[in-house]
């Protein structure tokens, strides 16, 4: 029998710095009135400490989670910040993309609310998002927050209260105002409301007073670890037909992914037809019209583009094989899932000479 065997620990390796906390049932005493948006939080209620008491638990238990916040927050929060004091709105509302998403772009709830601050699509276009199998305008983090600021002030003007308006942002407009009404009470901490909503604010406020303060809990994250902020140079590109990535990529002398992460809102390899503000590496703007006009007017040549009108009985992969190309290159091309149903009379584009 063969026994395999490891050294045994001796201590943090050199170089590691020792881990150094408080325990989680000191980190979790809150000795200072705590409040959202200018407004008391009443941990002085029993119930409500106990909801905050989890909160805290929960967040400080995943330590690692609570470090990439810190991490990604001098990417994202100065913009958010910014933005919010342009606005004269609260600066704790920033903590609200944290708890959405954790500053993630790419971010999708089983419901279907995606991007920073987690817009349902309805929600999203009706407060001035573009969102359609090419664009989903919820990933960008300047778009979605405009979004967010102007709903976050419709909700605070409806409902008299930041931390109404949050958790309205959590349950919907509609449904808090029912329980207002029904429950005759238009203090949060008073309302019997979903689960999930009690526990909402009390979740960004386990989120504050921990970036508040990281160091009083253990987060000794030092300046050159965080994240650093987005450097980019704006263009404005107006796209004759659909446009290839890849040639904006090659235009800014940068790769392919380098302009998706820049621009998540970009759900697939092409830009469709129409105006679109575009990000690109910082310093890329220079001369980059002159190159991207040549590099798109090459590949328009190189490329013939079919459109291929349905007919009854075909599929995609009957149409691939029909032009000899790649299965997965029609789906690209055509932003598709190779699970759509093809109905006779629907336009396929294909490329017949792209191998």
């Amino acid at each position: 029998m063969l026994f395999l065997c490891s050294p045994a620990f001796s201590g943090p390796s050199e170089g590691f710095e020792k881990a150094d906390f408080p325990s989680l049932a000191s980190a979790i005493k809150v000795d200072r009135p705590v409040d959202f948006c200018g407004e008391k939080v009443p941990l002085d209620r029993q119930d409500v400490r106990e909801i905050f008491e989890k909160e805290m638990l929960i967040s400080l238990w995943e330590r690692h989670q609570a470090v990439l916040w810190i991490k990604r927050s001098n990417r994202y929060l100065p913009y958010i910040e910014e933005m919010l004091q342009k606005n004269g709105m609260p600066d704790d509302l920033k903590y609200v993309p944290i708890i959405e998403s954790s500053l993630r772009p790419n971010v999708r709830s089983p419901k279907g609310a995606r991007g920073f601050w987690q817009f349902m699509k309805g929600t999203g276009r009706s407060y001035g998002l573009t969102i359609n199998s090419s664009i989903d305008e919820r990933r960008s983090i300047f778009t979605s927050t405009r979004a967010a600021i102007s709903y976050l002030n419709k909700l605070h003007n409806d409902l008299g209260s930041w931390t109404l308006a949050a958790a309205a942002y959590n349950m919907g407009e509609g449904r808090l105002k029912s329980e207002i009404k029904i429950q005759q009470s238009r203090n949060f901490y008073n309302l019997r409301l979903p689960i999930e909503t009690q526990r909402y604010i009390l979740r960004i406020i386990s989120a504050k007073l921990i970036m508040a303060d990281p160091e009083k809990y253990g987060f000794r994250v030092k300046a050159e670890d965080l994240y650093p902020p987005l450097k980019f140079d704006r263009i404005i590109l107006e796209c004759r037909s659909k446009t290839p990535v890849s040639a904006i990529a090659l235009a800014s002398d940068t790769f392919y992914k380098k302009i998706k992460d820049l621009n998540p809102q970009i759900t697939g390899h092409y830009l469709p037809k129409g105006p679109h503000s575009i990000l690109i590496p910082q310093g890329a703007s220079k001369d980059f019209f002159t190159r991207f006009n040549k590099i798109i007017d090459d590949w328009r040549t190189s490329h013939n583009e079919i459109t291929y009108v349905v007919k009854k009985g075909d599929n995609l992969s009957l149409i691939a094989d029909k032009f000899h190309v790649p299965l997965q290159a029609l789906l690209i091309w055509n932003n598709i899932s190779h699970r759509k149903i093809l109905h006779p009379g629907d336009h396929i584009i294909v490329y017949p000479n792209e191998r």
